[in-house]
């Protein structure tokens, strides 16, 4: 009885160590690469990777798990020819693309994905891309896979033990269940709220170490499934007109040469510390320095009146991920998924944290909740971060119920942290009070129990402590000498319930403040339209650091920037200029709002950033 119902874990073992075997082939393979890691990043590699192998198993399980549970009822049923066939065909086509993998990444230089399958129409394109592969070498490494493969599992899982005749059937098939029920835990990565993904592997700031601890057909399934839930744009006009189009609002995207940048500098010395803090849902209705609902936001509107306070700011895009990828490398959304799902892509972006490193500048990241939520920590690992502090780092009573630490816990673990980060630093903290469910550790300051009510108390929350660490900041040493830059992720419709596409629900506060400002630089107030993209050219100008990398990004103080910005919701986009907002609906391709005198070139600009950031989005 025993070794019949050790069979379902004993499989499920075997795959383990398959996937672990498979990653001590890559690293060997990729010698060159393996050999500048230490031994503790090789280990932090397998290790690390254990999450996504187990993932993985637990997938290559399922059926067989579910045969166990028939074949336990059913006296005649072929279960171990039908098991060992099973094991057979998927061991070869896994060990087909793990052996496909070490050669593709060593060309490539990035794991195994969905690219190959874009040559499937292109055999040519195909065959030169794999000309020069030692085809022996790989063969050679395919059988001896397959050979030690077969060797284990004949060690680890054997031949199946018959169900005795005295044992029931309806009890064994219960208790294949059980194990086939267990396997959501792998399946998922751990019991942890939220899936496992490429960024719970993501350990390391060395990029091969963190590329070694994926999994190879792991990895390719995932960007499938992606690619799967792509809605590709059909293009509104020919490359050559979208791109003229476009070339008037970011040259560099397109490859035109930009304009010269005759913008004044607002610091006061040239390396300041720099102090990014991104405000959870910070919807401009909630801020009444630009305009929205007067003392929920008491403190940031007091620092607004000593920095510099663009009042007319929209957000790229409508979540978390996307607002974080539009801030820190100054890239558009894009309305049908998001870039930070593949971090093959985001590994190419431009990053503040990397263009500030290249000039000595230290780097932390904090955030009260899971870096693993929506592959947030490959993005940030591939950016440069030398240390992150996340939920785990924090105490479980100092959580909220869903989503991690509240915002006062973070401010003062950064707080206390700063006066020890090496100097000039850039440190980036990422709130969450303000999230859904809204529940935060004060007593509510404004009356009622409606969604509406409980948002903006958690707003005048996250306001608070942000008021109360700014007070303790202004004290320390290190803030006379940094620059404050405080900007929402994303807007929300609430209040006032705005539609998904209005432009009332992306319009974000933005504002620059801190010891670091000139004094005549103090109380300004900047008009004019701007995007959540644009911030990072904004600041790597005032730091005087070149910013050509990013080219979808521009200056929000040069003088002369054409009124306009763009917007993604889910497939669709608004464009907002002086003469009023426009958008877009691509599945019915037609227009949804429009306001009154808003022109048709409005739309035909929006229509060409759509076709020509996602074409640049295709090439990552």
């Amino acid at each position: 009885m025993k070794n019949r119902f050790a069979f379902q874990p004993r499989y499920f073992f075997f795959w383990l160590v398959f996937f672990e075997l498979c990653r001590g082939l890559f690293l060997g393979y990729q010698y060159k690469a393996t050999a500048q890691l230490s031994v503790a990043e090789v280990l932090g590699s397998m290790g690390h990777g254990l999450r996504l192998d187990a993932s993985a198993a637990a997938y290559v399980c399922l059926i067989p798990f579910l045969l166990f549970v028939i074949g336990s009822l059913l006296p005649r049923f072929p279960l171990q020819r039908l098991i060992t066939g099973y094991s057979a065909v998927i061991g070869l086509v896994l060990a087909v693309l793990v052996t496909a993998d070490l050669e593709l990444y060593r060309v490539w230089g990035f794991r195994l994905d969905d690219t190959p399958l874009q040559y499937l129409n292109s055999p040519q394109e195909m065959a030169a891309s794999a000309g020069s592969a030692p085809i022996g070498l790989l063969l050679a490494l395919l059988l001896g896979l397959l050979g030690v493969g077969t060797f284990l599992y004949k060690v680890v899982i054997g031949r199946l033990v018959p169900l005795p005749a005295w044992f029931g059937r309806g009890r064994a098939a219960l208790a294949s269940l059980l194990y086939a029920a267990l396997l959501v835990v792998p399946l998922r990565g751990g019991t942890q709220q939220i899936p496992v993904n490429q960024s719970d592997v993501y350990f390391s700031s060395i990029a091969f170490a963190n590329h070694a601890a994926l999994n190879a057909p792991w990895n390719m399934i995932s960007a499938l499934v992606l690619r799967a839930a792509e809605k590709p744009i059909k293009p509104f006009m020919p490359d050559s007109t979208a791109r003229r189009l476009v070339a008037g609002l970011y040259p560099l995207a397109v490859g035109a040469p930009a304009p010269p940048d005759s913008s004044a500098l607002v610091l006061s010395e040239p390396r300041p510390n720099v102090l990014f803090i991104i405000l959870e849902s910070f919807t401009s209705k909630f801020v009444g320095s630009v305009g929205g609902e007067k003392g929920v936001t008491p403190n940031l509107d007091s620092l607004a009146r000593t920095g510099i306070q663009f009042n007319n700011i929209f957000a790229a895009g409508d979540r978390s991920q996307k607002g974080l990828v539009s801030l820190l490398s100054g890239y558009p959304n894009q309305p049908t998924t998001s870039i930070i799902k593949f971090p093959r892509k985001t590994e190419r972006l431009p990053h503040l944290c990397q263009s500030l490193a290249s000039v000595g500048y230290s780097s932390h990241y904090y955030y009260g909740g899971e870096l693993a939520f929506a592959n947030m920590r490959s993005y940030l690992q591939a950016g440069g971060y030398q240390k992150f502090t996340e939920r785990n780092d924090f105490a479980a009573a100092d959580q909220n119920s869903k989503w991690g630490a509240h915002d006062g816990v973070l401010f003062d673990r950064i707080l206390g942290d700063l006066s020890k980060q090496p100097q000039p630093f850039f440190v980036t903290a990422f709130t969450l009070s303000s999230h859904e469910p809204f529940e935060v550790p004060m007593k509510p300051h404004f009356s009622g129990t409606s969604e509406v009510a409980q948002f903006r108390n958690s707003v005048y929350y996250t306001d608070y402590t942000l008021g109360k660490f700014l007070r303790e900041a202004k004290k320390q040493p290190w803030y006379a000498h940094t620059l404050l830059v405080l900007v929402a992720d994303h807007g929300h419709q609430q209040p006032g319930n705005s539609a998904n596409q209005s432009p009332n629900k992306f319009r974000i506060p933005l504002l620059l403040a801190g010891g670091a400002l000139r004094p005549e630089a103090r109380g300004r107030v900047i008009s004019a339209l701007g995007s959540q993209t644009d911030v990072a050219a904004t600041l790597l100008h005032q730091l005087q650091l070149p910013a050509q990398n990013f080219v979808w990004s521009r200056n929000l103080l040069a003088p002369h920037n054409p009124p306009f910005v763009y917007y993604c919701f889910n497939n669709g986009f608004g464009a907002v200029s002086p003469q009023g907002t426009i958008t877009f609906d691509n599945v019915g391709s037609h227009i949804m709002d429009r306001d009154r005198g808003t022109p048709n070139s409005q739309l035909k600009l929006g229509q060409a950033m759509e076709q020509v950031s996602m074409e640049d989005f295709a090439r990552k």
